[in-house]
């Protein structure tokens, strides 16, 4: 089959196409899907740059991409049929990468039905960042309606998927973006207040502090946005560094006031993200789309950190 992979840690450089991969195994307890549908993320890039060694190990050659949309060829739980058309993403933290292949083997928590209603391109682009977003806003910082949640970075893939949760959630999302054009897709997904954070002071021009402040660009650290926040606001962050690693498994015995969200895909969670897209409540915003035979393009618009929403790699 083919896949993307790289034989060492680096730069764009090292992606290869390979033609002649060997097909994941029919194994217990595993889904086998034929990809139609994967999407880019950041912590790809980090991973391949060799960020995270440590966890990820020295064995090569290594896949790549964590989100997916296709349709079942081998299923040993039992739970779907041949041909069902599924969507889902790879646990990050298990550093199993690989759907940017033309077959993924997944765990049954990664993956769920896609709705028909719901085409390929929008279930591979929403399932890691709509997972991220729910668990930040839910389970990290445990948001409740009416409070105040500030997006920094809302016009990537992720940022405009959480503006969208946070409304759903019955949050107030409020966007930081840079440019006129991206401030007005964010007030178009739902945010009710936007700000150029390459000429608007968000942390100090807003009279009300913020009960959550969700970075999903990587750029803040609690000592700049710490007097922004209310008396039991938490900063969250999307962007692993190995500080913040250690942090989130200190604050699991410590109130902190900084969490790191470490996704965990879940079936109910991938459920409910596949309803709000059947029902129009939640829509994927794709930057751009590329073949498999382009990935280094696409990941070179990726690397820009200019992508207005989601890249997604098309496969069939």
């Amino acid at each position: 089959m083919r896949a993307l992979q790289y034989s060492s840690y680096g730069g764009l450089d090292r992606l290869e196409l390979r033609e002649d991969v060997r097909e994941p195994e029919r194994e217990r307890g595993r889904v086998l899907v034929r990809v139609q549908r994967a999407a880019l993320n950041p912590k790809d890039v980090l991973v391949r740059k060799g960020k995270f060694r440590i966890l990820s190990g020295r064995s090569f050659p290594k896949f790549t991409g964590l989100d997916f949309a296709g349709q079942v060829v081998f299923d040993a739980t039992g739970e779907f049929g041949v041909g069902d058309r599924v969507f889902g993403a790879l646990d990050e933290w298990t550093f199993g990468r690989g759907t940017l292949a033309e077959i993924v083997s997944v765990r049954p928590r990664e993956v769920a039905r896609l709705p028909d209603e719901v085409d390929m391109d929008q279930g591979a682009a929403i399932a890691l960042c709509g997972l991220t977003a729910l668990q930040a806003f839910r389970d990290n910082a445990r948001v409740s309606p009416g409070a105040a949640v500030l997006i920094h970075g809302a016009s990537g893939g992720l940022g405009t998927a959480a503006i969208q949760v946070a409304k759903l959630l019955r949050a107030r999302a409020i966007a930081s973006a840079s440019s006129s054009r991206n401030l007005d897709l964010c007030a178009s997904l739902g945010a009710t207040e936007t700000f150029d954070y390459e000429k608007d002071d968000f942390l100090s021009t807003r009279r009300q502090p913020y009960d959550c402040i969700f970075d999903a660009f990587g750029t803040l650290t609690l000592a700049r946005v710490r007097s922004a926040l209310s008396a039991n606001g938490i900063f969250v962050s999307a962007i692993p560094t190995p500080l913040r690693v250690m942090k989130s498994a200190i604050a699991r015995f410590v109130s902190m006031r900084e969490r790191l969200v470490i996704v965990k895909p879940n079936r109910d969670d991938l459920d409910r993200l596949g309803r709000w897209l059947a029902s129009g409540e939640l829509r994927a915003v794709i930057d751009s789309r590329f073949p498999l035979a382009r990935s280094r393009d696409a990941f070179a618009v990726l690397e820009s950190k200019r992508a207005r929403g989601k890249i997604v790699i098309e496969m069939a």
